[in-house]
């Protein structure tokens, strides 16, 4: 350092011993070091700035269950934001627990109706019984075929009552 950096460095010593490299003020020390107080009354102030918020006036979150319930929440949690009785630090994180735990009930759901759909397309599996097909067996049919009144053409296709199937008419030649 050269005389003229030490004259502006504050001309007391820290803790460790060394020289205080804080800028000095008019009267040659830092400010910290010329109010000694002041240091302890400021990070007291942050430190009452920095509080987080006690849990004991806030709602209990609802039993997030199904998805009306996470939407219920994330409605909530908006309203407490712009409020300003939710930090929007807090509320990200909420909102991305929200999110798993919506994503989780969208899995389960998904699970469950697949469980459910084997168990009605296939009941005697469950009973340890091969499974009966009523359907008669269908062998291969042409274009041709159902273009001559093959199977398609004599029997009635879904939603008709009687008659050609439904794609007969595609086959029609043009009048």
């Amino acid at each position: 350092m050269t005389a003229k950096n030490l004259n502006r460095r504050c001309q007391a010593r820290t803790k460790s011993g060394k020289p205080c490299r804080a800028a000095a003020t008019a009267g040659g020390l830092c400010f910290f070091h010329a109010n000694p107080n002041k240091a302890s009354e400021l990070g007291r102030i942050g430190g009452r700035n920095n509080r987080h918020a006690s849990g004991e006036n806030v709602d209990p979150l609802p039993t997030l269950d199904n998805a009306i319930a996470v939407r219920d929440t994330v409605d909530r949690l908006i309203v407490d934001v712009h409020a300003g009785r939710t930090h929007p630090r807090i509320a990200t994180c909420l909102a991305q627990l929200l999110n798993l735990q919506l994503r989780a009930l969208e899995r389960t759901e998904i699970a469950d109706l697949e469980r459910r759909l084997a168990k009605l397309e296939n009941p005697s599996a469950e009973a340890g019984n091969p499974p009966r097909t009523t359907d008669p067996p269908v062998g291969p049919m042409s274009v041709n075929e159902a273009i001559k009144g093959g199977p398609l053409e004599n029997h009635p296709g879904p939603g008709q009552v009687g008659g050609r199937g439904r794609f007969a008419a595609l086959f029609e030649p043009s009048r």
